[in-house]
């Protein structure tokens, strides 16, 4: 089991931790049940928990048994910001997040065997509290001044921060302790960002006689130019297929900077260290090729959406540039590849195809356009269009809605007619 850690050490999956040595001996003397957990603060997650996700997954692998608590309770109170309170959801909406994402993150553990997952509720201990109980119980072991020497405390004292934020920690700290007492759970792991918390929960554990809990916490991670991992021109990507199409997420993934590939076929993929080593080689002797990228796009697609999603996204992006059947591509594959490349909707009868070039801004003028075409340089659905005042028929509609405009080789923009 000491391989599990240096893999982490390895992959650049373990930021800090209590005594390493410590964690080495605790992993290696037989099963651990360890916990992460997700607050419900939209109806999804986001690339940013993916990291905590698979790390449980590759945990599970190794042997150990999860917990994955989804926070009915925290979530409804926020862990602090620097920048400002957060507002604080309905109850009764945070209950819809925690069952979307209680379904989310599911498929990624196993129900079964030796060390099947458990889905856990913070809900369940804490809100049948009083707040006699809570300040009795809980509050009595957390130093006022160790809570406010926390740096994103210190950052809003400025500003002001309500007690409901400032004790957040206190509830986390008592999620430790509960799953230590009803599960046995001896381990928790998180995001960097979360360290203040979980080192609380380890000392509060020892604090009300529990004895020894080990934790680590994994990287933030970052972009070599400096904006935010996660985002996309639409803002965040998310897991939920709803929200970001899996043909979105398989090109934020193929979009992947140089030099920012590496480190994630490391954090996310579940490739050998000889296989991540081909890669990396393959990124810095033919960076055009994109190995590395298309490598990773695939599999955390597959992962997060499986394996007809990803198919058909392969499809698509094979299908838009000329190198298969677009007939073949699903109507939301194809809706949702064309929405990214620029997707425009026009109602009654279809104008020229030169008209629909200048529509969708493939082009500036109608007579860049015409010029287009006459080049040979402008296709619809595939097929080269060669006639400057060749219109479309109905027909050519793909799923009976649809047409896909392409100038050259690589340029392509949609069209969706809408009644």
């Amino acid at each position: 089991m000491s391989e599990f850690i240096d893999d982490l050490l390895w992959r650049g999956l373990l930021q800090d931790s209590t005594d390493l040595d410590d964690l080495r001996k605790h992993l290696d003397s037989g099963q651990v049940t360890f916990y992460v957990g997700f607050d419900p603060t939209a109806p999804s997650l986001h690339l940013g928990h993916l990291m905590q996700v698979l790390t449980a997954r590759r945990l599970q692998l190794a042997g150990h048994r999860p917990l994955l608590l989804v926070g009915g309770a925290t979530g409804q109170i926020g862990d602090p910001r620097e920048s400002s309170e957060r507002t604080l959801n309905p109850p009764d909406v945070i209950a819809g997040w925690v069952e979307k994402i209680r379904e989310q993150v599911r498929p990624f553990v196993t129900y079964e065997g030796d060390n099947a997952a458990t889905l856990v509720n913070n809900l369940d201990w804490t809100g049948p509290m009083s707040a006699i109980s809570f300040l009795r119980d809980v509050g009595k072991h957390f130093p006022v001044n160790r809570m406010l020497a926390r740096e994103v405390v210190k950052a809003r004292l400025e500003t002001g921060i309500s007690f409901t934020e400032f004790a957040y920690q206190l509830l986390q700290s008592h999620d430790f302790y509960e799953l230590h007492v009803r599960h046995g759970c001896t381990l928790q792991f998180g995001g960097s960002d979360q360290w203040g918390n979980i080192t609380a929960g380890v000392d509060y554990i020892r604090r009300r006689g529990g004895g020894s809990v080990h934790a680590f916490v994994t990287p933030l991670i970052t972009k070599a130019d400096g904006t935010k991992f996660g985002k996309s021109e639409g803002g965040s990507v998310w897991l939920d297929a709803g929200l970001t199409s899996p043909y979105a997420f398989y090109q934020f993934w193929l979009n992947t900077d140089d030099r920012d590939v590496t480190s994630y076929l490391r954090y996310f993929s579940f490739r050998s260290h000889t296989e991540l080593e081909e890669l990396e080689r393959a990124t810095a002797e033919r960076p055009g090729a994109r190995e590395a990228q298309r490598a990773l796009a695939a599999e955390l697609t597959t992962l997060v959406h499986g394996e007809a999603e990803t198919a058909q996204v392969l499809a698509a992006s094979q299908a838009l540039f000329g190198r298969g059947s677009l007939a073949d591509l699903a109507p939301a594959t194809l809706r949702s590849a064309l929405a990214e490349a620029g997707l425009v909707e026009l109602q009654g009868e279809l104008p020229t195809v030169a008209a629909l070039f200048r529509d969708t801004g493939l082009v500036s003028s109608l007579n860049e356009a015409r010029r287009a075409i006459t080049e040979g340089g402008a296709y619809v659905n595939n097929e080269r269009v060669s006639d400057v005042e060749a219109t479309v028929p109905a027909d050519a509609l793909l799923h009976g809605r649809f047409l896909v405009l392409r100038r050259g080789k690589r340029t392509f923009a949609g069209v969706e007619r809408v009644s």
